[in-house]
């Protein structure tokens, strides 16, 4: 299965990527709708102008199985966020902005590289308020020979206005689907719409690529080549509202949803601050969320 992107014309992609541009200008690229000349180089909410920035790049193999295989996942880590959540345990590179500003050549010579090292994809990490120079990358990218899947890994605060400029374009969709309420989003991550937005965004996903589909690899690895896989970290005290979640996704998305559902909470950053959510999460509250998950009907677990 080929690259969505491959099937698109120069001149198709080309027009996406002035599109997402404008979109900067002043900028509405997400839902803060922060309205920032960022070419100018304001600054919103995200902290990031124009010019991408980041924080590293290479194989990963702690992702979901279906991104790693053998070789990894040829993961960019994208300095900033459009979110504040106070638990975040990459705040160094989302909040404080310990990242490097680089070329759009120099993020498509990036992707190359991971994929003349072997990598089964091409993985942006937070790509939410850096998509424009993402995509204008990937017109340099793709004359250099990239073919690689491009996976869309996003904190699930997403436009759909900017999505549907992506279709076509992404093969995978890996969002966050962190709350199941607007006041858990208001309290722990500062937008007061979170969870009415990433409805809205995980609809949009799902619709422009289906379910997860994998391919085998040379290597005799299932690895994914197309669709929706969708991550869920759960909190201490109910504040992720799995049940409402995973009822949302059985029922409005599909149940053959691959979902990994995170056990992996650890207060950080400003999580202490927060009584509810200042003690890791014990494994009565996994197994619980695991039974949510199944009784909703779903059964496509990367963990659990």
């Amino acid at each position: 299965m080929q690259a969505a992107y491959l099937s698109l014309t120069d001149d198709e992609l080309r027009a996406r990527a002035r599109a997402l541009v404008e979109m900067t200008n002043p900028c509405v690229v997400c839902p803060r709708n922060c309205r920032v000349n960022r070419s100018e180089g304001q600054l919103g909410v995200c902290g990031i102008a124009a010019q991408p920035v980041v924080s590293s790049y290479g194989a990963h193999f702690g992702e979901e199985r279906p991104l790693v295989g053998r070789f990894g996942s040829g993961t960019i880590f994208l300095t900033g966020c459009n979110l504040r959540c106070v638990f975040c345990q990459n705040y160094d590179i989302s909040q404080l902005g310990r990242g490097e500003t680089v070329t759009v050549d120099v993020l498509a010579r990036m992707m190359i590289s991971l994929q003349n090292r072997g990598c089964h994809n091409i993985n942006l990490v937070t790509p939410t308020h850096q998509i424009a120079a993402v995509i204008d990358a990937l017109t340099i990218a793709i004359p250099l020979g990239l073919t690689l899947p491009i996976v869309y890994n996003t904190g699930g605060y997403d436009s759909v206005d900017t999505l549907r400029l992506l279709d076509g374009i992404i093969d995978i969709y890996m969002p966050d689907m962190k709350f199941g309420t607007n006041e858990s989003g208001k309290r722990l991550c500062g937008v007061s719409d979170y969870w009415d937005v990433n409805c809205q965004a995980v609809r949009e996903m799902h619709r422009q690529v289906g379910d997860l589909q994998t391919v085998k690899s040379p290597g005799g690895c299932e690895i994914a080549a197309r669709g929706l896989l969708v991550r869920h970290l759960v909190l201490p005290n109910g504040l992720a509202g799995t049940k409402q979640v995973v009822d949302f996704i059985a029922s409005e998305i599909s149940r053959d949803t691959y979902i990994n559902v995170m056990d992996q909470y650890r207060p950080c950053f400003r999580a202490s601050s927060f009584p509810e959510i200042a003690r890791p999460l014990t494994q009565a509250e996994y197994a619980e969320a695991i039974r949510l998950a199944r009784a909703a009907g779903l059964w496509r677990f990367d963990r659990g």
